[in-house]
């Protein structure tokens, strides 16, 4: 496969009932990659990042930060080297924009760097509403003017370290205000701020910059700013909901695989959740073997009650692996209550699932029922964010006969070379591009 094409829509033809077995390395995490390229803008010296994920969604960010005159070439499939010596505050373009939610990213450097910046609304998944007013309340709190109209209008003549409580948890919100505080003259003090893996690597990133963030992994981080920041090296780590998503697949499809690199430290919230669906994994170092023919039954409560698998922000059950767990569900025996507590419009895909044969009630916009093991059809299918059309990925790969999976480009919009990477290991996925 090929680079994709920034409008290429693109089906997949997926023959269902074939177990995978073998060996396969995640990418380096998706989340992590999109804000330590951002970051890479607060210094004009040349940053080198390695185990970068080939996908749409890193593509378009570096054509963003080309727009504003940095400089980034690939030096291999997963490196990338940036230098943003010449940067400017030009206006972004609104068609990348809508592309990504990830355009966000660029307030807090470009803020940083240069005193201001033009953001058009960014766009991304359509799994419900997705504040922006936490990131406004950091950014305000560390000296930034923030004025909206058609677009959103950052200023700042100072950025001045400050005591900022986020009124939630916000990863981008937190990766913005990280951004902002390094240069920021002073210490900053970030309460109730996210610590998911992803918002680790680019702490760990900033400080290899030279910066001094202190309290990485926890909710209340503190930033030494105002220190010059230069070039380094830095290698992404795991992506863990990719982790996640392999889980799943060798589970319905009772398949034998290893993951090599899985990035264990950051899977203890994701292995409790699958194995209360009866699913185990056998942590090998740093790597995951999952057996096949797991026993795939629910594990009720005490007393016999329905279980509820729940996500909540880190360190607990990841809310992106939440399509995963659903359509997993459907495959093992019991009864279990998905709730997913962070997206009011994500659930909306398991319509499709009903209709290829798995039982579920969706409760309201935030909870389902699923029972099971569900007997699967192919179906006609229609990816609406990455982590749905993931599961419409696993889904008709356990299902009997052939699936089309219109708008699978949302897909690797998250996942490199999935397809590629899958039928290695005895998948049957036909990439094409999509009929008009």
């Amino acid at each position: 496969m090929g680079q994709p094409q920034a409008h290429e829509r693109i089906q997949y033809i997926v023959e269902g009932g074939h177990r995978l077995s073998g060996t396969i390395t995640p990418s380096g995490n998706k989340n992590a990659a999109l804000p330590i390229v951002a970051a890479a803008l607060l210094t004009d010296q040349r940053v080198e990042l390695r185990n970068v994920p080939r996908i749409r969604d890193i593509e378009a960010l570096v054509e963003l930060i080309q727009s504003v005159g940095a400089e980034a070439r690939w030096l291999g499939r997963n490196e990338l080297e940036i230098r943003a010596a010449n940067l400017r505050p030009a206006d972004l373009d609104p068609d990348l924009c809508a592309r990504i939610r990830a355009s966000i990213l660029l307030a807090g450097p470009m803020l940083a760097r240069c005193g201001e910046i033009r953001l058009p609304p960014p766009g991304g998944d359509v799994i419900g509403r997705r504040r922006v007013d936490t990131h406004f309340l950091a950014l305000e709190q560390l000296g930034a003017k923030i004025t909206v109209d058609d677009a959103y209008h950052f200023t700042a003549e100072k950025l001045t370290g400050a005591d900022v409580f986020l009124d939630e948890p916000s990863v981008t919100a937190t990766e913005n205000a990280l951004c902002a505080a390094v240069y920021a003259e002073g210490t900053t003090i970030l309460r109730n701020c996210a610590s998911e893996p992803h918002v680790q690597d680019l702490a760990h990133f900033l400080n290899a910059m030279g910066a001094s963030i202190e309290g990485i992994g926890s909710n209340v981080m503190t930033i030494h700013g105002g220190a010059k920041l230069g070039g380094t090296t830095h290698t992404i780590g795991t992506d863990h909901i990719e982790v996640g998503s392999l889980i799943g697949l060798a589970a319905v499809t009772k398949s034998e695989i290893t993951i090599k690199d899985a990035g264990v430290e950051h899977l203890r919230a994701t292995l409790m959740g699958f194995e209360r669906l009866g699913i185990r994994c056998e942590i090998r170092g740093n790597d995951l073997h999952i057996p096949a023919d797991q026993e795939m039954r629910v594990q009720d409560d005490f007393g016999g009650h329905i279980p509820i698998i729940s996500d909540q922000p880190w360190p607990a059950f990841p809310a992106d692996t939440m399509s995963i767990a659903i359509v997993t569900a459907t495959q093992c025996e019991g009864v279990v209550m998905m709730f997913e507590k962070m997206f009011e419009s994500r659930m909306f895909f398991v319509d499709k699932l009903i209709a290829m044969g798995a039982r579920i009630v969706l409760c309201d916009p935030h909870r389902a029922i699923v029972a099971g093991p569900s007997k699967m059809r192919g179906a006609r299918l229609e990816s609406p964010d990455i982590r749905a059309g993931m599961a419409m990925l696993i889904a008709a790969m356990c299902a009997e006969g052939t699936s089309t999976i219109n708008n699978a480009q949302q897909i690797e919009r998250g996942y490199e070379r999935i397809d590629e990477r899958l039928n290695a290991m005895g998948a049957k996925i036909t990439r094409v591009p999509a009929r008009v």
